[in-house]
């Protein structure tokens, strides 16, 4: 990679510029020019803080050049009315910071068009509280659940090895182990690099029943058994869909899929893989939710649940009708949304399939309220979680807690290459080249991801605080607003309705406008 021609090119010059000099002393003057640029590049390959620069010695610079010029080159494109910066690059920018534990203050107040149509805050008391001085916990486990997990209020998300390098996996996992958080290993399986620092891990298990598959791509208990016995697994997770491609199945590039990671998968080197769309396993909701309970016993009792990004409506109605027949329930349901990340997903599924996750928050909340579980199953809220506000926004429309894969990215140091099904991420995040990943410390990023989660997590205490609130369970509906025009602003409240406890129970109980889908529903197919 650069680095090593970097070396190569550095000695090769060296040797010139010295045997030169040995003939005619004059040619030392080219040493003073060639030296310190030599020097500054060894100390960028040799220095662990910065990715770019250790996989891109000298070259690594440009970007960082830019990097310190960026608010000029922002007032240029705002003056000229390109749209360069949009706003997740403000809340990358945000993590950044926390990561790397600068300063987050910001002189000349909100930044923000507070006059845009879409334009969200929180309400605040004129009392305020006094703000946590210790990070809540959210218990995951219901009824059938034997060993419930005491759940950080913001996890990492889904992110499978094979999509992300061992060294993100390490620095991910060791930043999970020493903030107390829970690590999702995503479909991919679990890998050494998962079980090294011992953190918790949310073992996600997709189509491809990666980890507990057999020869034929079957599911395969005693293999599920094995794995899940292991004590680093506090949870399971059933994918049904997620975000960025639901009703797709999973994709990693054949030219990721090296011969380790086929050795975890149990699929062959060198090909792509693409999991099914569906599960072979289970074909009705009532045999979802059979198989989650099979799955819960084999688990020795931990914690079982299962991921999507919604889409018909009455098919989670149908899956909510066959907890009230079988009495079975999830511990916990995973709502994403479809404006979800992933490396690699069709541009059709990942612009225009799948419901939006505020939407989708409200709906599960409503339905399981609707049906009268919504205290035996904990809502995870993912779907471009990165800040404080956005986790309070996600409590606010019925999460108990979060997951984020996007923020533990851009705290790895993720630039947005946009090569991550390319197998040549820059940062050595999203790729399986060795010269790439070497780049990526793993304890520097660690304690990155580290620090984004505390100061996470501090940031949505100090909101709760500025609200009034200790508890976030109170955080409600009431408490967040948004601009729906340019003059009228509504609370969450107004724009969306909530049901009661136990409502789709009564007579007519169930809301006109689901009325259809609650009756097109059944148990006993999709």
């Amino acid at each position: 990679m650069v680095r090593r021609w970097f070396y190569m090119i550095s000695a090769v010059v060296l040797t010139v510029v010295l045997t030169g000099a040995f003939f005619a002393p004059r040619v030392l003057w080219a040493l003073a020019i060639v030296g310190p640029l030599i020097a500054l590049g060894l100390h960028d390959a040799l220095q662990n803080r910065r990715t770019i620069l250790k996989n891109f010695p000298l070259l690594g610079r440009g970007r960082y050049l830019l990097e310190a010029i960026r608010p000029e080159i922002q007032q240029y494109f705002i003056e000229s009315n390109i749209d360069a910066f949009p706003i997740e690059r403000e809340f990358r920018s945000i993590v950044y910071q926390r990561a790397k534990g600068e300063l987050e203050t910001q002189p000349f107040g909100t930044q923000r068009d507070v006059y845009r149509v879409g334009y969200e805050w929180c309400s605040h008391s004129i009392a305020p509280a006094e703000p946590l001085q210790e990070h809540p916990r959210v218990e995951i486990g219901g009824p059938d659940c034997e060993q419930p997990y005491s759940a950080s209020l913001l996890n990492v998300s889904a992110m499978s090895y094979g999509a992300l390098s061992k060294n993100a996996i390490l620095a991910l996992n060791l930043g999970a182990k020493r903030g107390h958080f829970a690590h999702n290993t995503g479909e991919g399986g679990i890998s050494p690099y998962h079980l090294e620092h011992g953190g918790d891990l949310i073992w996600q298990i997709g189509t491809g029943y990666f980890g507990c598959r057999t020869q034929d791509g079957a599911f395969d208990p005693r293999a599920f058994e094995r794995q899940a016995s292991q004590e680093a697994v506090r949870m399971i997770e059933l994918k049904l869909s997620q975000g960025a491609k639901p009703g797709h199945g999973g994709i990693l590039p054949a030219c990721k899929v090296t011969q380790e990671i086929a050795d975890i998968r149990g699929v062959p080197a060198g090909e792509t893989v693409i999991s099914p769309s569906a599960h072979r396993a289970l074909s009705t909701p009532r045999g979802l939710l059979e198989f989650l309970a099979s799955m819960r016993q084999l688990a020795g009792g931990k914690p079982v649940g299962f991921k999507l990004c919604v889409g018909h409506r009455e098919d989670f109605f149908a899956v909510c009708k066959a907890m009230l027949e079988t009495g079975i329930t999830p511990d916990f349901i995973t709502v994403d949304g479809g404006e979800g990340g992933t490396g690699a997903a069709p541009l059709e599924f990942s612009n225009s399939v799948g419901m939006p996750a505020r939407d989708a928050w409200v709906f599960v909340h409503n339905a399981l309220t609707g049906v009268g579980v919504r205290d035996r199953v904990s809502i995870v809220a993912a779907g471009k979680i990165l800040t404080g506000f956005h986790m309070a926004r996600a409590l606010a429309l019925g999460a108990d807690l979060c997951v984020s894969a996007r923020g533990m990215m851009f705290a790895l140091g993720c630039i947005q290459a946009l090569r991550c099904n390319s197998d040549h991420c820059p940062t050595g995040i999203t790729t399986q080249q060795p010269a790439l990943v070497h780049g990526l410390h793993v304890a520097d990023k660690a304690k990155r991801v580290e620090r984004y989660h505390a100061g996470t997590v501090e940031g949505f205490l100090e909101i709760l605080a500025a609200m009034g609130l200790r508890d976030p369970k109170r955080v409600g509906p009431g408490h967040v607003f948004r601009r729906v025009n340019d003059t009228q602003v509504r609370r969450f409240s107004e724009m969306y309705d909530f049901v009661t406890e136990g409502q789709f129970l009564q007579d007519d109980g169930v809301p006109a406008e689901w009325r259809g889908e609650w009756r097109a529903s059944n148990p006993d197919h999709w």
